[in-house]
């Protein structure tokens, strides 16, 4: 399983949980903006600089502004890594590796992209964009759903995994960035209700909340938040939950194809270097400086599964 039909699979996975990923981006910038008092449209740009997004989009418009950046996060075909184009490539390389897949997964998938572009097909308006976001989110949900529920759990299955993993916490770590550059002009708000209700809003942006009041019971602070969404293993968009699944999917590769790959041991030491840190340790170190850590090791591996697993060849 290496080379092409393993970057089939990795990309489709990724790609799909971009997607949703996006949507609860551009939710997070939506719902921060509602409980701003000085509402800027500028604030769009530093959402769309977490996304990485913000170099594309200066190259086709003259000024930032609300409707143009989610226009541009959610159906943008100038956009590579919109809703819509990267619920496109999940499709496209889906359709490269169809016999690896179940009957299932690729009518899930197949359902997720004419859905998408019916929904898409217009400019969405402010008052639809929260019924468009949950729709994408549900869609992709069928599609992993359908993965976890009929795909055989072999190699296949550990570059699917690989694949969400990577992208889901390469999301969570941008999604907490984006607290921290959207609200970094109001620093001095730091510890408030507003700031509480700010933190709650990436809770729900992550699908957290439910969860984290499980854990933690109604009262909400910065730090417990940051505790649950870094280093809290049994939420299943914690930085640490996801790179303690990358490496676990890792070492079945290593078992099946009776190998040590260097992808493996960087694993290994994200889980062990970034995170057994204590929150506080985290908070005194910054935030955005822990995050551009987390996200640079990330990048780091996942160039080096796809060297290890010759994607290219």
């Amino acid at each position: 399983m290496l080379g092409k039909t393993a970057n089939g699979l990795y990309w489709m996975y990724r790609y799909l949980e971009r997607a949703e990923n996006t949507a609860r981006l551009i939710e997070t910038g939506q719902r921060i903006g509602l409980t701003r008092l000085d509402q800027d449209d500028d604030e769009w740009a530093s959402v769309m600089q977490s996304a990485s997004m913000f170099h594309g989009y200066k190259e086709t418009h003259d000024e930032v502004t609300k409707d143009g950046a989610i226009d541009w996060m959610l159906r943008s075909k100038d956009n590579p890594s919109s809703v819509l184009s990267s619920i496109s490539a999940a499709r496209q390389n889906a359709r490269l590796v169809r016999t690896a897949l179940t009957n299932e997964v690729w009518e899930a998938l197949n359902g997720c992209y004419m859905k998408a572009q019916e929904i898409l097909k217009r400019k969405v308006t402010e008052r639809d964009l929260p019924a468009v976001l949950e729709v994408i989110r549900q869609r992709t949900a069928l599609v992993r759903g359908m993965t976890h529920g009929t795909m055989l759990r072999n190699d296949i299955y550990d570059f699917a995994r690989l694949g969400t993993f990577l992208e889901r916490a390469d999301n969570t770590a941008r999604i907490l960035d984006v607290k921290y550059y959207v609200l970094l002009p109001s620093a001095f708000s730091v510890g408030s209700s507003l700031d509480n209700v700010h933190w709650e809003t990436i809770l729900r942006s992550l699908s957290a909340r439910g969860g984290f009041r499980m854990a933690y019971g109604s009262q909400v602070n910065a730090r417990d938040i940051a505790q649950f969404l870094i280093l809290d293993k049994r939420m299943p968009r914690s930085l640490n939950f996801c790179a303690t699944k990358i490496y676990a999917n890792l070492r079945y590769l290593a078992s099946d194809y009776k190998t040590e790959p260097e992808s493996s041991v960087l694993a290994q030491r994200l889980v062990e270097s970034f995170m057994h840190n204590d929150i506080e340790v985290v908070f005194e170190a910054g935030l955005h400086e822990y995050i551009q850590s987390v996200l640079n090791a990330l990048g780091e591996l996942g160039a080096q599964i796809e060297k290890d697993y010759r994607f290219y060849e």
